[in-house]
Order: C-alpha cells, then sequence, then structure tokens
C-alpha cells in the first residue's frame, strides 16, 4: 500500500479517520471528504491528509487509487459518483479493516455494548504489555494517543461492527461478544438476523483461537454454537470461567476480586464507575491472559486506565456543578449509565440531556427509551439527529412523541429541541452539587462543553 492514493468518503468518522492514520503511518498518500469539519480531521491534516468538506466530487486527486466508503455512504453521493466514473476500486471501511487485519493477528471485539471501552482496554494491556499492537477503536482513548495506532507488533485489535455485516469482513485469532440485542433495526429488521449474524462472526474465529463472551446474554448462547474454536465466559457469579465478584463500588471507584474458573486470580481496582465496566474488564483480563500477558500488567493497566472520550467523560466542575458527556444511544446504555451515576452521585439532583441518534432507532426502540430514565431528576430531549434515515423515518418520528412516552412513564421530561436552548435552560436552572449528563451519538457533546463554558 506505501505510496498508494486512498480516498476516504466520510473520513471524519470514527473507525475510517482510525484507518486513514493507519495507512498514513504506513506511507499511502490519504485526501478525503466529509461534511463535519472535527478534531479527527484536524489531526489528520496535521498528519499529511488532504480533507475537503464540499463532498461534491470535484476534489478526488486523478491519481486516486482506492475509495474507501463507510457503510453510512449511499451511492447517490457526488464523490462516490465520481468514484465510479474514474473506474477507481470502491471498497467499505469493514473490506480494508479486514485486510489490514490479515497481516497480523486479530483480535476482534463485538458486542451491541461495551466494544470501544472493552477495545481501548486491551489495546491499553497490550501496549502497555510491550506487544506494541495495531488498533483500532470506536472512540478517541487519550491513555494511548487516540483510536488508531500502527504498531511493530504483531497484534491487531479491532473493534468490530455489526452494522451492515461489518464485522464479517474480519477474520480474528480472538474474539468477544459483550452482548446481543436489538439494534440497527434499520437494517437487520429483527432480533433473530442480528443473533444470526453473530453467530456468523463467531464462526470466523481461527480454530486454534479464543471466543470470549459474556455468560448471561440468552442472544449470545444462541450466536455461539456457531463457534469453531475454544470458548470461555465471564460474569458478576461464579457460574462462569471468568467470574468477577464486587467488593465496592465507592467513589466512583470499582474494587473487586476475579476468580478463574472458581480459583482466586487477583484483586482489582477500575475508576471508572459501574458494573457494567467491571464485566468489560473481565473480558480484557481474558482476552490478554491467552495472549500472555501477566496478571500484574493487566492489573496495573486496568488500575490506572481512564476511559474513552465520550464515555462517562468528565468535561468540567464550575460551582460545584459536574458536568459528564457519555456517548449512550440505546436504552440499555442510557439505562446503565444514569444507574452509575446514580451510585456516583447518590442525593445530588441529575440533570439528563438526551439527543436521539437515528429516527428509525427512536421509533424502533421506543418503549425501551422511554423506560430508561428513571435515575435522572430530569431529563431535556433535543432534536432527532438523522444519520442514515428516509423521508418515511423522519416523518414518522420526532423528539416529541418520545418525550410523552417519557413523561408517561414517570419521567419529569421537556422537549427543547435546539442545542443553544438547551444550554440557556441548563445554564439559568442548574445549582451547586447538580450533575448533568448528555448523552447521545451525534454532537450533543457541544451542550456539555458550552455549559462548562458558560457557568461562572
Amino acid at each position: 500500500m506505501r505510496g498508494h492514493c486512498v480516498y476516504f468518503i466520510g473520513i471524519g468518522g470514527i473507525g475510517m479517520s482510525a484507518v486513514a492514520r493507519i495507512l498514513l503511518k504506513e506511507g499511502c498518500v490519504v485526501a478525503g471528504s466529509d461534511t463535519r469539519p472535527s478534531s479527527l480531521t484536524s489531526t489528520l491534516e496535521e498528519m499529511g491528509a488532504r480533507i475537503n468538506t464540499r463532498q461534491d466530487g470535484s476534489f478526488m486527486p486523478l491519481e486516486t487509487d482506492m475509495v474507501v466508503i463507510s457503510a453510512a455512504i449511499s451511492e447517490d453521493n457526488p464523490d462516490l459518483k465520481t468514484a465510479r466514473k474514474m473506474g477507481v476500486k470502491v471498497v467499505k471501511y469493514s473490506q480494508i479493516l479486514g485486510s489490514l487485519m490479515k497481516e497480523k493477528r486479530g483480535v476482534a471485539i463485538s458486542g451491541t455494548h461495551g466494544k470501544t471501552t472493552t477495545s481501548a482496554m486491551i489495546s491499553s494491556i497490550l501496549k502497555t504489555a510491550g506487544l506494541d499492537p495495531t488498533f483500532v477503536i470506536g472512540g478517541e482513548v487519550p491513555d494511548i494517543g487516540g483510536n488508531a495506532h500502527l504498531g511493530k507488533g504483531d497484534l491487531f485489535v479491532a473493534e468490530a461492527c455489526e452494522y451492515d455485516r461489518s464485522f464479517l469482513n474480519l477474520v480474528p485469532q480472538v474474539g468477544v461478544i459483550t452482548n446481543i440485542e436489538e439494534d440497527h433495526l434499520d437494517y437487520y429488521e429483527n432480533i433473530e438476523k442480528i443473533v444470526n449474524a453473530f453467530g456468523d462472526f463467531a464462526s470466523l474465529i481461527s480454530k486454534g483461537g479464543l471466543l470470549v463472551v459474556n455468560n448471561h446474554d440468552k442472544n449470545i448462547s444462541l450466536a455461539m454454537q456457531r463457534a469453531n474454536c475454544k470458548v470461555e465466559t465471564y460474569s458478576l457469579d461464579s457460574t462462569s470461567d471468568w467470574y468477577g465478584k464486587v467488593l465496592s463500588t465507592g467513589s466512583g471507584t470499582n474494587r473487586f476480586s476475579i476468580f478463574r474458573r472458581n480459583t482466586f486470580f487477583d484483586d482489582f481496582t477500575l475508576k471508572i464507575p459501574g458494573s457494567h465496566n467491571i464485566l468489560n474488564a473481565l473480558a480484557a483480563t481474558a482476552v490478554c491472559t491467552f495472549i500472555g500477558v501477566d496478571k500484574g500488567s493487566i492489573k496495573a493497566v486496568l488500575a490506572s486506565f481512564g476511559g474513552a472520550m465520550r464515555r462517562f467523560q468528565i468535561i468540567g466542575i464550575k460551582n460545584n456543578i459536574t458536568v459528564i458527556d457519555d456517548y449512550a444511544h440505546h436504552p440499555t446504555e442510557i439505562r446503565v449509565t444514569l444507574k452509575a451515576a446514580r451510585e456516583l452521585y447518590p442525593g445530588k439532583k441529575i440533570w439528563c440531556v438526551f439527543q436521539p441518534h437515528q429516527y428509525s432507532r427512536t421509533r424502533h426502540l421506543l418503549k425501551g427509551f422511554a423506560k430508561s430514565f428513571h435515575d435522572a431528576n430530569k431529563v431535556l430531549f433535543a432534536d432527532i439527529y438523522a444519520a442514515r434515515d428516509t423521508d418515511y423515518e423522519k416523518a414518522t418520528m420526532n423528539s416529541m412523541r418520545l418525550c410523552e412516552e417519557t413523561r408517561n412513564a414517570g419521567v419529569d421530561v421537556q422537549c427543547i429541541p435546539q442545542l443553544c436552548d438547551i444550554v440557556k435552560v441548563l445554564s439559568l436552572n442548574v445549582k451547586p452539587d447538580d450533575v448533568v449528563i448528555t448523552m447521545g451519538a451525534g454532537d450533543v457533546w457541544k451542550v456539555a462543553y458550552d455549559l462548562v463554558a458558560k457557568l461562572k
């Protein structure tokens, strides 16, 4: 690939930008387009990528050897139309990720929730242990320099997304399935098809490899039957190969013991809150032990692990008002994140600002969303952030419907469509000791930063 010109359509996406970083490090000429400039595109430009925001088909270099598209890019995209006319090879992001993984020993982390944090934990442990892995993560991880790294070692860690069956382009030696729930129903239609896709993923792991799975997920129990490799389970009870016994959860620090096949392994600490993160740590420990990392190294890295950006990230504390940002955009993610916040801040007023992501997801999971906010004292809904939505989807769903359903579930909720107006409302109403959490996969993070700037 060295010297090849690769053009990314949608280069600012978290996965696309990660692969672009790796190709730049490998000596490729990288260009691309994205309609939304961001810190990710700025970093790529600093590394030498040429990026435009027009995405109108006029910027693609004549010497382009390959075009990479994300699953969100449709055939009517002007850049893609230009590539087709030029006769340039077009590949999906997941295909190039798979081809990069084939050159090394692949570790692929899949699941509806927890992929990013688990991938970040594994990458951090392997890097600190001196194994210098290549990694592609669906979030920025400050501890290890961002969302991607081209390592000199023989390991390749990748977050494996199930949308568009993308993860079936990977051929890992080690795989993780954190959980399987209804999501991406605009593509899959039903849970049976989702479980079947995860079964296909399990079947791709090489026979001498390892599949690590959450032991208390009925959908995983179906999917894992397709595995041709060794399977190890994890949970918070002694029925699993890897068992986490919670010792304490005070002040945002998780203390827990790990048992391996009912034999004491070691005591661990995590400074990121929530029992869901103990599960993520168990999966990471199982993977890294299989690879050959000693438990002392695993323990040390997990104790200092700061998490990924937009995963319960404290943006600022002003006037004793704590402002947190989180990527939660699925009912389960919202529920466990607010539960962790309630445990961390007992007795405090918690404001939750939620920006629904996708009209289709909001429609399919409407009832689940409405029941997810009970650990918040006050909830504010922004307009839905559109992504891959058809005109039909936009016509059949809106934030007001979600607001009504949530109010009927007994939650104090208000719909404020514009993010700038939410910042105004919060700045006038939050008081010392309050906690504000912004949630969503769109651009709701702006509320957190603008609020911190506005608070005196």
